[in-house]
């Protein structure tokens, strides 16, 4: 059984399968990009804030104290797998037109590590149930959220599906978002671990990565702030969005200030060359040039 959520039903649905991860005494490297769990008091000052992204000034301020471990939200352990007879791996030739180069797991991966986390990409990709049934539940001992991509099109849906149904519940969902396609998401094994698939075409996982799981991961690192920034801008080209669902633009912010969303947004091309996401609700119709738009920045450096 199929339903269709808003965004902001799935983002709240995800966000609750997010716990934050039990605090450790880390080594000071292993804190390097870990959560501060408790503040760090100096002359009865907080020195580090509880909730804080530790990043290297930090580390050099808890060395100086004597310190060689902080307690810390240890970094997520994400595993990335990409399922499909028709995908293949970079390096290796397309047999024929129906094959494609698989790329969500080398993007989710590395996206992952910018997060925060711990991220393992599965090298081999499971074209048969047996497989990928294999496959997950080998990963299950070092994983603290699973995230799972199919074939463009989902045509790898059902065979995805049929797996994790065997091994917990499951929630076929469809946000209300253009070029998005069926997700799916529930809790596997003895430890409840949290899993979700996301869409194969390229953009709609990029759109689920960035809305929904990354997110996801901030939370188990329990950071402060687990959105990008936001501004408003105002447009320099009309939009005509996709009616009646929630739309993620790719733009480029433009030295004057004006946010120009980019041509052809059905190229992957898109996702590497905005700086930022015009994000348009259900309910808004075409924009003009010289309306406010909300922006999510992304891409930043």
């Amino acid at each position: 059984m199929e339903e269709t959520l808003s965004v902001a039903q799935m983002y709240e649905r995800l966000l609750e399968l997010a716990t934050p991860l039990a605090a450790l005494d880390l080594p000071l490297l292993d804190a390097h990009g870990a959560t501060m769990a408790s503040d760090l008091l100096l002359d009865e000052k907080v020195a580090i804030k509880s909730g804080t992204k530790i990043n290297s000034t930090q580390i050099a301020l808890a060395a100086s104290l004597g310190l060689d471990r902080l307690p810390c939200r240890p970094h997520p352990r994400v595993v990335i797998i990409s399922a499909g007879d028709d995908l293949v791996e970079p390096g290796s030739k397309l047999a024929d037109e129906d094959d494609e180069f698989e790329s969500n797991s080398w993007f989710l991966t590395t996206l992952m590590k910018e997060t925060g986390a711990h991220a393992f990409r599965v090298h081999t990709i499971p074209e048969t149930s047996e497989e990928l049934k294999l496959i997950v539940e080998d990963q299950l001992v070092r994983a603290d959220l699973i995230v799972i991509s199919g074939e463009s099109g989902d045509e790898s849906f059902e065979l995805i599906n049929s797996v994790l149904s065997q091994l917990g519940q499951m929630t076929t969902i469809i946000p209300n978002l253009a070029e998005s396609g069926k997700h799916n998401y529930g809790v596997i094994g003895p430890d409840k671990t949290p899993i979700v698939t996301l869409p194969g075409d390229p953009i709609g996982n990029f759109l689920s990565a960035e809305i929904f799981i990354r997110p996801m991961v901030l939370k188990m690192l329990a950071m402060s702030e687990i959105n990008r920034a936001t501004k408003k801008l105002k447009l320099n080209k009309d939009i005509n969005p996709v009616q009646e669902k929630a739309n993620y633009i790719r733009g480029k912010i433009n030295s004057d200030g004006s946010v120009e969303p980019l041509e052809n947004q059905e190229l992957i091309s898109t996702l590497s060359l905005a700086d930022c996401l015009i994000t348009l609700g259900e309910k808004d119709k075409k924009l003009s040039a010289g309306d406010s738009v909300n922006v999510i920045m992304i891409n930043q450096g």
